[in-house]
């Protein structure tokens, strides 16, 4: 199948979102969920643990289509890549036809009932990204193994944000997400609630934490 983006620029900024992506996960996945004009893109940064998948925390880029199509696959990040390689320029998506399984793709926000609660200063995301990345680069020194890396990581993201703004308790995962991503962009980030669910927003995209 292949999915029209709207224009020339739409498409770059996925090849950009897909590269970011990788940086996070090479051998990850992307969810596109085609549903009228629009795709939706999104990829796991932390996977939840319990029954509840509590702190699944999901990116989303939400691209506009040159014509609608309906569609809801899994495909794998390099797939996307090899494709955007083959073809540099264009409008053009062509889905990768290989399908894989990915855990966080199982656990879908809602799509209504969003909540205005607050706003985030994006300098106060960067600032907890920095310090996280540097936390676990200090404490994962080279030879480290992945269990212990993987541990390490869990638990620095896991933990509460200083307060910022007028928002509590958002995980650092969060800032994490906007920071890699390239999310992190203007002032400030909105942050809206549904259910068990909570999603920071900027011009650039959306980072939804369960």
């Amino acid at each position: 199948m292949i999915l029209r983006l709207a224009d020339a620029e739409s498409r770059a900024d996925l090849v950009t979102y897909v590269g970011r992506a990788r940086q996070l996960d090479d051998s990850g996945a992307m969810r596109l969920q085609a549903m009228g004009g629009v795709l939706a893109a999104w990829v796991g940064v932390l996977s939840g643990q319990g029954l509840t998948r509590a702190g699944t925390t999901l990116g989303l880029r939400a691209l506009p289509l040159a014509e609608p199509a309906q569609l809801d696959v899994v495909v794998p990040l390099a797939g996307l890549s090899d494709r955007f390689a083959r073809e540099p320029q264009g409008t053009e998506l062509p889905v990768p036809p290989t399908e894989v399984r990915a855990d966080w793709a199982a656990v879908s926000p809602p799509q209504g009932g969003w909540q205005r609660v607050g706003e985030i200063p994006v300098q106060a995301l960067n600032d907890v990204a920095a310090q996280g990345i540097a936390e676990i680069a200090a404490g994962a020194p080279e030879g480290s193994g992945a269990h212990a890396v993987d541990a390490l990581r869990r638990a620095v993201w896991s933990r509460p944000m200083p307060t910022a703004g007028d928002v509590e308790g958002m995980p650092a995962a969060v800032a994490f997400a906007s920071y890699a991503l390239g999310f992190a962009v203007g002032p400030t980030a909105q942050v809206y609630a549904a259910g068990h669910w909570h999603r920071v927003t900027t011009p650039a995209g959306h980072v939804l934490v369960r």
